[in-house]
Order: structure tokens, then sequence, then C-alpha cells
């Protein structure tokens, strides 16, 4: 299904970027379209609504978006998905009155997917889901047109809310797709319907929800129940549920490619040179030698960078340029993403690395490798600062304390640490290697900054927090805060 000019007689003529007229969001969803609108994105969030958008009242435990739909229309969306009009917007503003609105999101994410001829690729795993996801897009964006999820846009309203956005002219279409529950990606992938599904790999997360990494694996493995026919699932060869994986996959007539290490793997990394500043590869993709650079410093991204190199080339796509499109990938903020702080000496500042939006014992370890690559400045010291780790299960505490060898090899000199949980690793730290523990990211917030001195490396990751639950954030913010603070003479 294509947009329907003829729909919006009487308005503006349709412009070539848009992806909903009034007429087709209508007949998709059911609903009934009031005016003659066509938008150019699809918003849920008021605040950030533009000029041509669809704005989507959508409706939670805690919030009802039916309360900003006029502020929306004010701001110059073309029209709001509602599933009733709002006492405060006119009788005669442009909207699409459906029963449900996230429903009828669901509706236009089905229908965008349908009517696009692009090869799709899904991306999940227990960690990487989002890097992989920003490589693809980069990497695909060498090659022709790309949509992607924004942040981390991988759940229930995430998924539809990207789909629902793509252009029927999209060459590749890069979905997160995330879950902590079992049965939360079955519908997501059947909505996405890939053509490759990668899972980065399995590890010990959302453990909270799950009684064993097996049940992990087998939720995760719900991604193959979306694949096309003849797709492909690209999977991670070193990784002990491997087999586990293939044989679910075959179950469901899935092809299987992987990569890693792996003398049998279809993308297969030869060799690594690993740098503080990122890493020189060497690997055999689909029989083909390639060679690139990253210039984003882990082991973990480069494993992750086979994977991406694998799906394009079983896209059709070229794999050599799209190896050398990835030399411009940066980590993106709270995962890994590196900033120089001036504070007094500007031939010696000071390296933030903020991993603050998540976290889980196999990323904390994959972080303080990358830590331990980076040589901090004259007189400085590599310090981590460790928030909670979140949905762990039983063994919470443990896996908590386990990260203290971890660190040693590391050679972090200083640890602090925020919330409940991770006092158990602060106590198994030697007293030389405690710095300060808080359960409040707020009051670590104000110790932090007043430690550190030029030349300093500071690595900032826990757990992303909300309500009562430590925000490693904060600490972000008031370490980005310090050159101002300095300035001022504070």
């Amino acid at each position: 299904m294509t947009p329907n000019p003829k729909a919006a007689t009487g308005s503006a003529p349709v412009s070539s970027d848009t992806i909903w007229t009034a007429h087709d969001a209508a007949q998709v969803t059911g609903g009934k379209a009031h005016g003659a609108w066509h938008a150019r994105a699809i918003s849920i969030d008021s605040r950030t609504v533009a000029k041509g958008d669809l704005f989507v009242a959508l409706q939670g435990d805690n919030m009802d978006g039916h309360r900003f739909v006029a502020e929306a229309l004010a701001k110059g969306a073309a029209a709001a998905m509602v599933s009733h009009r709002p006492d405060d917007v006119d009788d005669h503003a442009p909207l699409l009155v459906v029963e449900d609105t996230l429903r009828g999101l669901e509706d236009l994410a089905r229908a965008a997917r349908a009517r696009c001829g692009g090869r799709m690729i899904a991306v999940t795993g227990s960690v990487g889901k989002t890097g992989t996801k920003e490589m693809l897009a980069l990497a695909c964006g060498a090659l022709g047109q790309v949509h992607a999820s924004k942040a981390s846009y991988n759940n229930h309203w995430g998924v539809p809310y990207t789909l629902a956005q793509m252009h029927a002219g999209t060459d590749y279409g890069i979905f997160e797709i995330g879950m902590n529950h079992a049965g939360e990606i079955t519908p997501l992938t059947q909505m996405v319907r890939p053509h490759i599904a990668i899972i980065t790999t399995i590890a010990a997360v959302h453990m909270e929800h799950f009684e064993s990494e097996a049940a992990i694996a087998a939720a995760k493995a719900e991604i193959f129940s979306g694949i096309v026919p003849g797709g492909v699932a690209v999977l991670n060869a070193d990784n002990p549920w491997f087999e586990t994986l293939r044989h679910e996959a075959a179950a469901k007539g899935v092809s299987v490619k992987s990569f890693g290490e792996s003398a049998q793997a279809d993308a297969r990394l030869a060799d690594v040179i690993e740098a503080a500043n990122g890493s020189r590869v060497k690997a055999v993709i689909l029989g083909q030698e390639i060679s690139f650079t990253l210039a984003v410093a882990g082991r973990h991204h480069v494993q992750n960078a086979l994977a991406v190199l694998l799906a394009i080339g079983l896209a059709g796509g070229d794999i050599a340029l799209a190896a050398k499109a990835l030399a411009r990938w940066d980590a993106v903020g709270g995962r890994g993403k590196r900033e120089l702080i001036t504070i007094g000496d500007k031939d010696n500042p000071v390296t933030l690395i903020d991993e603050s939006y998540n976290a889980s014992p196999v990323a904390m370890r994959a972080a303080f490798k990358v830590l331990a690559l980076i040589d901090p400045g004259r007189g400085g010291r590599r310090i981590a600062v460790l928030g909670d780790m979140y949905e762990l299960g039983n063994d919470a505490a443990k896996m908590h304390e386990d990260l203290a060898l971890p660190l040693q090899a590391a050679d972090v000199q200083l640890v602090y640490t925020c919330g409940p949980l991770m006092k158990s690793l602060y106590n198994k730290l030697p007293p030389e290697q405690r710095g300060a523990h808080s359960d409040d990211s707020v009051e670590l917030a104000k110790i932090v900054p007043d430690v550190l001195v030029p030349g300093d490396v500071v690595m900032v990751k826990g757990s992303r927090g909300g309500g009562e639950k430590p925000r490693m954030q904060v600490i972000v913010e008031a370490l980005r805060a310090l050159p101002e603070r300095w300035r001022d003479g504070k």
C-alpha cells in the first residue's frame, strides 16, 4: 500500500516524504479520519512533536497522551490519533479516531512493513543490541536508504512506533527487539518480519524473570518465529548457547550463519590489534577477506561488527563498502561514549567514559577491559563509578561481588559504588581500592567530582534507574559540569 495523493484533496499537495495520509491511515487502522491531512513522521511525545507529525495519544498506567493532544496540534502536528476527542480539542481538529491507540499504531506498523520491499534486519541479544543496531544503520547507509530504530526503542510500543514511520522506499530496515519476559519477542518479530535476525549473545541478564540462562536463550529464540521464508539467523559461534539456538532455528525452518573467532564461523575473526583508540580487524566473511578499523575500543564491538557485516552480506550488500563505513562509527551516549573534561590543565584532561545507560555482569567485564586499555594522563588514575545491576535474581549479591577480580585485573585504582546491591562489591574490595559508597546517586554525584584530578580516566556504569533506584546519569551530568565549576573557582 502506498500513500494516496487523492486523499489529501483540499489540502496542500502530498510531499514525497509523506508516510501517511488521512485516507490511508484510516483504511489500515479501521479508524475515522477528520480532515484531509498528511503526516511526515509519527510522534508519541508532545514535548518533541514537530510540524507535520502524526501525534499518537498512547495511554499507560501513569500517563494518558490525550491530555497533550491540544498542545501537539498547537505545535504543528498534522493530526492526532486518539480513541476519543479530548474536551479541549476543537470539533474540526485533524484527528484519526480509533478504538485503541496502541493497536492503531501496530496497524500502521504492519501496513508500513507490508508496503516496503526493502531488506529487514532485526537485532536482539542479552547485550550489544543498540550498538549493533547503530553499526548496521551506519554501514547500510553507505549502501542505500536506511530506516532504523531510534535510541533503544525495542519494546511493545517502541518497535511499532519505529516500524510505522518507515517510508515505502526504504532499502534497509534495522530494528532492535528487546525483552525482559518470555513471550515478548514473538509479537514484535512477527510485526517486523525480518529477512535476517541477529542474536548478539546470550548471558545472565534479566535473571529476575527467568529461572536459568537456558530460559533466556529460549526467549531470545522467539525471534526466529517472525523470520520470513528463506530468511537467515545470524548467531554467535563463540557463545555456549550457539548449538541450542541453531537447533531452535532449524525447528522453525530457518537457516543459520555464524560469526566469531571459531574456525567454523561464516564471519571469522582472523586477527585483531586492540588499542585505546579502537581496533584494526582482519576477518573472513562469507569467504571474502576484509580489513577494517573501529574507532571504539573493545573486543565485544569487534564481534558485533562481524555480525553486522555478515548480515549485510546475506542481504546482498557490498561487504567491503560497509566495512569501510564502520570506521565512522562511534559509541552512543550512555553506552561507552568517551568525552574529555578539562579541570585546570587543558593538556591533561580527565577522560569520561559514559556507560550509564545499562549494565549486566557480562557488560561490566567488557567495559573494564576497555578501561584497562586507556592509559591515564600525568598523575591520573583509572576510576570506576558503578551502580547496581538490576534483574539478576537470587544470585544478585554474588554477581556484584564477583566484579572485584575483573576490576583488579583492569588495574582500576579507585572504585565508587552506588546502590544497595553494589555495597556487596564495595565490601569485597581491598581498602586501598575503595573510594566511597552511597545508596543515593545524587549524593555520590557530589562526592566523585571533588576527588578527580587532571589525567584521571573515569568510567560511570550501572543499570538505568527510575523511581527509587539510583540513576547513574546524574553522576555523568555532574562530571560534565566540572569545567564550569573550575572556571567559576568552585
